[in-house]
C-alpha cells in the first residue's frame, strides 16, 4: 500500500466536503421538486456541462479505457462508440434544443408532451419508459459499485482491515464492502442536496481531476523520453483494416487472450456495427439517466446545446491525458505490477490503480484517489438524481399522492435514494467485472431502446401504443438475449433487436388510432422536429401560415459529422501529445482548426435560427 499521511488527508477532506456540500444547499433543495430535481431550472450552461461532463469521468469507465488503451493503442478510441460517445455531437446539434423545449421535467413527463396525457397506451408508454429507465439507472449503480471496490482494494488491501472488522469477508467480496463504505458519501450529498449539490460537488471533483491529470500527463511524458515502449506494431495508428492487425506475441503473451476474450479481433466488422448501432443510438436521444436530466435543468434550448458542446471540450482532452499518461507507465513497467486477481488470474482493469500505487509520487496520489473517488461520486449521484425523478415525479406525485406537499416530496425523494442506492448495491453483488455489466446496457438493453425512441421524434403517425410495444418487445428480447448469448457477441445481434423493436413499433401503432391532433400541433410547433410529420405540417401551416418548419435536416447533418471529426480530434489530441508524437500531433491540430472554424458558422452563430 502506497498511501501516506498526506494522501490520506487529501482524500479525507475531500469527503468531508461533500458532506457540508450537502449541507450547504439542503435548505436550497427543500424549497420545491423543481428546485431538488433540476435545480430550479436556474444554472448556467457551462456548470451544468462541466457537470455532466464529471457524471461521464468515473472510476469504472476510466478503469475499463486504460485496459483498452493498454490493449489496443489508438485503436482504443474508437471502442467507446459502444455507448456511443459522439451521442454528444448528436445532443449539442440539434436534440438538445427538441428536448429542452418540452419543458419536462423527466423523460416520462416529456412523453404527455409527445402523446397526450390520456388515449390508448399512454399509461403503458409511461410505465415501461420508467422500466427502462430504472433497469439502465440500476445497471449504471452496478457498474460503477463494482469498479470502485476494484479500485480501492489494490490501495488498502483487505489483510489490513480485517483484524479491525467484527466480520469476516471472502476474497471475491471485498470490493463490494468498500463499494458500499464510499457509496454511503455519494448517497448522503446528492440525496440531502438535490441536484445544486451534485453540480457543485461535480465541479469541485473536476478541478481536482484537471490538475491531478496534467501533473501525471508530465511524469508520464518524462519517463516515457529516452525509452522505448515495447508494443505491437500498429499500435501507434488509429486506422485499422478488416482484422485488428496486433499480435502481442513474444510482448505480453496474454494480451492475446484479452483481445480473445474480448471478441474484437474482427475489427473492421465489429467498428461497422457499433457506427450502426451508434448512429440510431444518437439519433434516439439522450436515454432516460442524468444526461437527460442536465439537458432539462438547463434555462433555455439554446443552453442546452450549449451545454452538451461543453462536455466534448472539457471532458475529453482530460480524461485522455489521463488515460494516455497511465498506459504509458503501465506499458513500462507492466512486469513490475501485479495485475492477478483473488483467482489468480490477470485482470488488466487493474492497471489504473496498480500505476497509481507504484509509481506516482506523495500528494498526487491522494489528489488523483480523490478525484477518482469524487469521479464514481458524481457518476453514482447523478443517476441516482435520475432514478429519484422517475420513481417519485413519474410514480409517487402520479399515481399515489398527486396532492402531495413539498415537505412530503422531498421525504419521499430521501427514502427513494435509500431504495435505489440499495439496489444498485445488491446488484454489484452479482456484477462480474466492469466491462460484463458495460456490454449488457449498452449491447442489450439499450438495443431494445433504439427504435421507439428513433421514431417519436420523426414520425407523425407514432404514437403512445407503438411506443409502448415497440419498447416493450424491444426490453423483453433484450433481457432473453443476455441469457442465452455471450456478452461479447450482444452487438452483433442488434439488428435483430431493432428489428423486433422496430415491428412492434409500427404495428403497435397502426393498430390504434393516431395520437390526438392537438396533441401533435402543440409538439410540432413547440420542438418542431423535422422528420415524417407531412399531416401534422399542413395542419398547422393551414392554421398559421406564418409558422416556419424546420428545414435544417442537411444543416444539422453536416454539423454532426463536422462535429465527430472535432470530437475524435479532441480525444486523440493529448495522446499524440504526451507520446511526443510530433506529425500526428500537427496533422490533428490543423484538423481541428479547420473543424472548429466551421462549426463557429455553421452552429453556434446559428443556435438561435432552428
Amino acid at each position: 500500500m502506497k498511501l501516506h499521511l498526506l494522501d490520506v488527508a487529501i482524500i479525507v477532506l475531500y469527503l468531508l466536503s461533500t458532506i457540508f456540500i450537502g449541507l450547504w444547499y439542503r435548505k436550497k433543495a427543500r424549497e420545491n421538486k423543481e428546485s431538488y430535481m433540476l435545480g430550479g431550472k436556474s444554472l448556467p450552461w457551462y456548470k451544468l456541462g462541466l457537470s455532466d461532463a464529471s457524471d461521464m469521468f468515473d472510476i469504472s469507465g476510466t478503469m475499463w479505457m486504460v485496459s483498452l488503451c493498454f490493449v489496443y493503442g489508438m485503436k482504443s478510441i474508437w471502442i467507446p462508440w459502444l455507448w456511443p460517445v459522439f451521442n454528444q455531437v448528436f445532443l449539442m446539434m440539434y436534440l438538445s434544443r427538441w428536448l429542452r423545449r418540452s419543458n419536462a421535467a423527466t423523460g416520462a413527463e416529456w412523453l404527455a408532451t409527445r402523446f397526450g396525457k390520456t388515449g390508448a397506451g399512454v399509461t403503458g408508454s409511461n410505465v415501461v419508459v420508467i422500466a427502462f429507465a430504472l433497469l439502465s439507472c440500476f445497471g449504471f449503480l452496478a457498474y460503477g459499485f463494482i469498479g470502485l471496490g476494484k479500485f480501492i482494494e489494490i490501495f488498502i488491501p483487505w489483510d489490513l482491515v480485517k483484524a479491525y472488522v467484527p466480520f469476516s469477508v471472502a476474497p471475491q467480496y471485498v470490493p463490494h464492502v468498500y463499494g458500499i463504505i464510499f457509496t454511503l458519501f455519494a448517497m448522503f450529498y446528492s440525496i440531502i442536496g438535490g441536484m445544486h449539490s451534485i453540480v457543485l460537488g461535480d465541479m469541485i471533483k473536476y478541478g481536482i481531476m484537471t490538475v491531478a491529470c496534467v501533473w501525471i500527463s508530465f511524469i508520464a511524458a518524462g519517463k516515457l523520453h529516452g525509452n522505448h515502449l515495447n508494443v505491437p506494431d500498429g499500435w501507434y495508428s488509429p486506422f485499422f483494416g478488416k482484422n485488428l492487425g496486433l499480435s502481442w506475441t513474444g510482448i505480453i503473451n496474454e494480451v492475446n487472450n484479452k483481445i480473445k476474450s474480448d471478441g474484437y479481433s474482427l475489427f473492421g466488422l465489429f467498428f461497422m456495427m457499433m457506427t450502426f448501432k451508434g448512429f440510431f443510438s444518437a439519433v434516439a436521444g439522450p436515454a432516460p439517466n442524468y444526461d437527460m436530466q442536465k439537458i432539462l435543468s438547463t434555462r433555455s434550448p439554446e443552453e442546452a446545446s450549449k451545454m452538451s458542446g461543453f462536455v466534448n471540450i472539457i471532458l475529453l482532452p482530460i480524461r485522455y491525458a489521463l488515460i494516455i499518461s497511465l498506459t504509458i507507465l503501465g506499458v513500462l513497467f507492466y512486469h513490475q505490477m501485479d495485475l492477478k486477481d483473488a483467482k489468480g488470474a490477470i485482470d488488466f482493469e487493474r492497471i489504473l490503480p496498480a500505476v497509481i500505487n507504484s509509481f506516482l509520487p506523495v500528494g498526487l496520489v491522494g489528489l488523483l484517489l480523490a478525484g477518482l473517488l469524487g469521479a464514481f461520486m458524481s457518476t453514482f449521484s447523478g443517476t441516482m438524481n435520475a432514478a429519484q425523478a422517475y420513481i417519485v415525479n413519474d410514480i409517487y406525485l402520479k399515481y399515489i399522492n398527486p396532492k402531495a406537499s413539498t415537505k412530503k416530496i422531498i421525504t419521499a425523494n430521501y427514502l427513494v435514494g435509500v431504495f435505489v442506492v440499495a439496489v444498485g448495491v445488491i446488484l454489484g453483488f452479482f456484477v462480474k467485472d466492469v466491462n460484463s455489466v458495460l456490454q449488457w446496457i449498452v449491447s442489450a438493453l439499450y438495443g431494445g431502446y433504439i427504435a421507439s425512441n428513433v421514431l417519436k421524434w420523426h414520425w407523425w403517425r407514432f404514437n403512445a401504443n407503438g411506443f409502448f410495444y415497440g419498447m416493450l418487445s424491444g426490453i423483453l428480447s433484450a433481457m432473453v438475449f443476455s441469457l442465452i448469448i455471450p456478452s461479447v457477441e450482444l452487438l452483433y445481434w442488434f439488428p435483430v433487436l431493432f428489428a423486433i423493436s422496430l415491428v412492434g413499433s409500427v404495428i403497435g401503432s397502426y393498430a390504434t388510432a393516431p395520437t390526438d391532433m392537438a396533441v401533435l400541433k402543440s409538439f410540432y410547433t413547440t420542438v418542431r422536429p423535422w422528420g415524417v410529420w407531412g399531416p401534422v405540417k399542413a395542419i398547422v401551416m393551414e392554421d398559421d401560415p406564418s409558422f416556419l418548419p424546420n428545414k435544417n435536416f442537411k444543416l444539422n447533418m453536416f454539423n454532426v459529422f463536422i462535429g465527430t471529426i472535432t470530437q475524435c480530434s479532441l480525444t486523440i489530441l493529448p495522446m499524440y501529445l504526451i507520446l511526443a508524437q510530433k506529425t500526428s500531433l500537427i496533422v490533428t491540430i490543423a484538423i481541428l482548426v479547420v473543424t472548429i472554424t466551421i462549426l463557429k458558422k455553421t452552429w453556434w452563430d446559428k443556435l438561435k435560427d432552428y
